[in-house]
C-alpha cells in the first residue's frame, strides 16, 4: 500500500471541495492549486490532469462505500439488515460526495468503459450482490424475481434524487436545499419501508 504524502492529501482535499462545487467539467486545475495553496506546476507534478485527480477521488469514494456492503454479504446478514446497510451506505456516499452522481451520468454516455474501469478498480462488485439476492430467493426469503432487475430498482431509487437534485430542489422544495437534504436523509428509512413488503416473503 502506497502512503500519500501530506501534499497529496492537501491536494485531494482541495480537489474534493472544488469538484463538489463545480463538478468535473467546471473545475479548473488553477483553482484546485489555489485552494491547496500550491502553484500549478506542483499540482501537475503530483497529478498530470484534473481527470487523473478526479479518478483518484472517485475510486477512493467508492472504496469507502464498498467495504460496508461487502461485510454485509460475507456475514450473510438478515435481508432487512442488508437492505438497510446497502441503502444507508449508498445514500451517505452521494450525500457526502455530491459531485459523483452527475459525473456518473455524464460518463455513462461519454465513456462507459472508463467508468466501469474506475468502479471495478475501487473494488465494487455488483455480481456479488446479485449472487446474494439469488441465494435469498433460493432460501425462500425473497420473492422470486430477476435479481438484476431488483438491484437496478434499488440503484435507481437511490441515485435519481441526487442526479436530479438541481431541478428537484427547485421544483419540489422551492430551492430550499436544507429541506431537500433532510428529505434525502429520511429517505433511507422510506426506501426500506417501501421495498420490504414488495420483495420479502410474508412481509406485510
Amino acid at each position: 500500500m502506497v502512503l500519500k504524502s501530506d501534499t497529496e492529501k492537501i491536494i485531494l482535499e482541495a480537489a474534493r471541495e472544488v469538484f463538489s462545487e463545480k463538478g468535473l467539467a467546471g473545475a479548473r486545475m488553477q483553482e484546485i492549486a489555489d485552494r491547496a495553496n500550491i502553484n500549478k506546476a506542483m499540482l501537475h507534478y503530483y497529478f498530470r490532469s484534473k481527470e487523473k485527480l478526479f479518478d483518484e477521488i472517485f475510486k477512493a469514494a467508492f472504496a469507502e462505500f464498498w467495504p460496508e456492503v461487502q461485510y454485509s454479504l460475507l456475514a450473510s446478514l438478515d435481508i432487512e439488515i442488508f437492505l438497510e446497510r446497502v441503502l444507508s451506505s449508498y445514500i451517505d456516499l452521494f450525500m457526502n460526495k455530491p459531485y459523483l452522481p452527475i459525473f456518473i451520468l455524464s460518463e455513462v454516455n461519454r465513456d462507459p468503459d472508463r467508468l466501469e474501469k474506475l468502479i471495478k478498480e475501487s473494488g465494487v462488485n455488483p455480481i456479488a450482490i446479485v449472487n446474494y439476492l439469488n441465494k435469498q430467493m433460493e432460501q425462500g426469503i425473497l420473492k422470486k424475481m430477476n435479481p438484476k432487475e431488483l438491484l437496478l430498482n434499488i440503484i435507481s431509487l437511490s441515485i435519481f434524487p441526487f442526479a436530479g437534485r438541481p431541478l428537484i430542489s427547485r421544483m419540489l422544495f422551492d430551492g430550499d436545499d436544507d429541506d431537500f437534504k433532510n428529505v434525502l436523509q429520511s429517505r433511507k428509512q422510506t426506501l426500506i419501508d417501501f421495498l420490504q413488503p414488495l420483495i420479502i416473503k410474508n412481509k406485510a
